[in-house]
């Protein structure tokens, strides 16, 4: 199991992470992006637990404002 967690608070919505990782990440009309079947982890910070970190983790190297956290 892998949680991600996307701080968007700090998200510059570069849209590296749904370049890289479509199948989890998304950009929206607010301008950011947003990971997709995540549920609110408090403020601006949302979380998903998959069974695999799978592309997750390219995204978080991805982003430029480390956003972006993998946790197995």
């Amino acid at each position: 199991m892998a949680k991600v967690l996307h701080m968007k608070d700090i998200c510059i919505g570069c849209g590296a992470c749904a370049a890289v990782c479509p199948k989890y990440w998304e950009m929206k009309g607010d301008g950011k992006s947003h990971l997709k079947g995540g549920k609110n982890a408090g403020g601006e910070n949302f979380e998903l637990v998959v069974a695999d970190a799978e592309c997750n983790s390219e995204a978080a190297a991805s982003c430029p404002v480390s956003c972006i956290k993998v946790s197995k």
